[in-house]
């Protein structure tokens, strides 16, 4: 479990630059996840590059308790730091884009979060969980199914498309080739 002192809730929102702000970079979590796992390989879910890293799979569901501590701060309570392994990846991956879902409801419900400010929000645990997902795509490179490169710029991210239909890259690099050693 994620410990967390529980405070009373509050009853004052998030200014509305803060919810636009931290709702778009949910959806830029959401659509940089969705590229680095659309058209994975089967065994890539279950890639071990070794040395005690973790699979990707592992790492998606760690992103998903991420989340969920992140859910603590508007209703109070714990979430677990392991929830419990699903039945497949795409269960895996369904759980996480609900709790990107579920998150956004509260960032734009008028309760604001309780002992945490927007900022911290940002560097702590949504930029942990951006973090994971450049992982997510470096062990696609390993686990040698590349993502090709994209001007991330200009990608199609929308606040409010939170689930794991996403579009495809508006300017992938149309040069790109996987490096060859």
């Amino acid at each position: 479990m994620f410990p967390r002192t529980v405070f009373p809730l509050s009853t004052n929102s998030l200014p509305e630059r803060d919810k636009q702000l931290l709702q778009h970079f949910l959806a830029a979590i959401a659509y940089r996840t969705q590229k680095a796992l659309r058209n994975a390989p089967e065994h890539y879910a279950v890639f071990h590059p070794g040395n005690e890293v973790r699979t990707p799979v592992e790492i998606l569901r760690h992103m998903t308790s991420l989340l969920g501590y992140v859910r603590t701060f508007f209703i109070g309570g714990t979430y677990p730091a392991q929830p419990d392994a699903m039945a497949s990846f795409a269960d895996e991956i369904a759980r996480f884009h609900d709790m990107l879902e579920e998150v956004d409801r509260f960032i734009m419900a008028d309760t604001a979060p309780t002992g945490i400010t927007t900022e911290q929000l940002l560097q702590g645990p949504f930029s942990d969980v951006m973090t994971h997902v450049g992982q997510l795509a470096i062990l696609r490179r390993l686990a040698e199914s590349p993502v090709a490169a994209e001007n991330f710029i200009y990608a199609d991210i929308k606040g409010a498309r939170l689930g794991k239909e996403q579009p495809m890259p508006k300017r992938p690099d149309e040069n790109w080739k996987p490096y060859s050693r």
